[in-house]
């Protein structure tokens, strides 16, 4: 993140319980734009152009004009099918084909973005509330975790899916997976990060996640996680009130970069008996400002220097990964932030 010219390409916006979205000068920490929102914000999105942002909240998503000052939403999806109480998750394709969803009525939903039918094109039953979804990079998998513990891997292009158990007792807060598609990481509501590997035999067959590691990330429940651009990177977030950034070569040991995976496959057969490979480690750095409550979302920059989290506390905070440096401060909600969405770069 710099401060020329390129700033005018950046995008923050945040949202919460005080019912409104606020748009941010990133590197000034001033807010530009304050948009009233009909219900709290669980989660929000910047299509891929960089046009509109997407506002999940109870029964709609809402879509709101990023370039210009009206205040109300250009387009309103609604739940439809399976009455859909709360809106989870949102995302995009990459080149803004469609729109994915997930909510608490126990379904992943695709949205057409190209028709004038606001209506959802398909439709994924997972039994149990959905937490989050995720697109794989080859932008032909969905990865859906519920809070039965379960991960589902919907592959759009044959209507194939999978299921994956992470582990007993567990709710699935949320799931990402790296920008190369070669690992997933999973964090649950016992601050539990679990982390597979993904391969596929041939680009027509549905990912096979194989399981890597599981770490005890935070003592209480996690709340997001999220890869950095460059992959070398994790962060996830927790109501411990922190946000932790771990490196990933350290986490998954490898020392090497020749190391083959059958040697990696051999080094960690002392799994447990629910057949996880469990480490305790010290992450990169952990991000804690004195006062700052739950952490409930996260974003890095497109060069993987800074991240931006969303707290309990109102705030939203500009970090440096390698300082573990609070750079900027973003103040004027009145209650909890509980979304934001972070677009600069390329």
């Amino acid at each position: 993140m710099g401060t020329d010219s390129a700033t005018e390409q950046v995008i923050l916006a945040t949202g919460g319980y005080d019912h409104t979205i606020r748009f941010w000068q990133a590197h000034s920490g001033i807010c530009q734009r304050t948009v009233q929102h009909a219900d709290s914000v669980n989660a929000l999105d910047i299509t891929p152009d960089r046009q509109l942002l997407a506002a999940a909240g109870y029964q709609h998503v809402r879509m709101y004009d990023i370039n210009s000052n009206n205040p109300s939403p250009v387009i309103n999806y609604e739940g439809g099918q399976g009455a859909t109480r709360n809106f989870t998750a949102v995302g995009f394709q990459e080149e803004g084909r469609f729109m994915f969803t997930g909510g608490d009525d126990c379904y992943a939903k695709i949205w057409d973005l190209r028709s004038k039918n606001v209506q959802c094109q398909r439709i994924f039953q997972a039994n149990h509330p959905v937490n989050t979804v995720c697109l794989h990079p080859n932008q032909g998998e969905l990865f859906i975790g519920d809070q039965n513990g379960l991960i589902h891997v919907w592959d759009l292009r044959t209507d194939h899916n999978e299921q994956l158990v992470a582990d007993v007792d567990i709710s699935i807060q949320h799931l990402h997976i790296n920008s190369e598609g070669e690992y997933l990481a999973v964090v649950d509501n016992k601050g539990n990060c679990y982390i597979y590997s993904l391969h596929s035999e041939n680009e027509s067959r549905t990912s096979q996640p194989q399981r890597k590691l599981k770490l005890l990330a935070h003592k209480i429940y996690a709340l997001k996680c999220k890869f950095s651009p460059d992959s070398q990177l994790l962060v996830t977030t927790s109501a411990d009130s922190t946000a932790k950034i771990w490196r990933i070569t350290e986490l998954l040991g490898i020392k090497n970069q020749n190391e083959t995976q059958q040697e990696w496959s051999n080094s960690v057969q002392s799994q447990t008996g629910k057949g996880w490979y469990t480490q305790e480690a010290m992450p990169l750095v952990e991000l804690k400002e004195e006062g700052q409550r739950w952490v409930w979302d996260v974003a890095f920059s497109a060069d993987s220097q800074y991240v931006l989290t969303a707290h309990s506390d109102s705030h939203a905070r500009l970090w440096s990964v390698s300082t573990g440096e609070v750079k900027r401060e973003y103040s004027g909600h009145q209650k909890a932030l509980t979304a934001l969405a972070f677009r600069d770069g390329s």
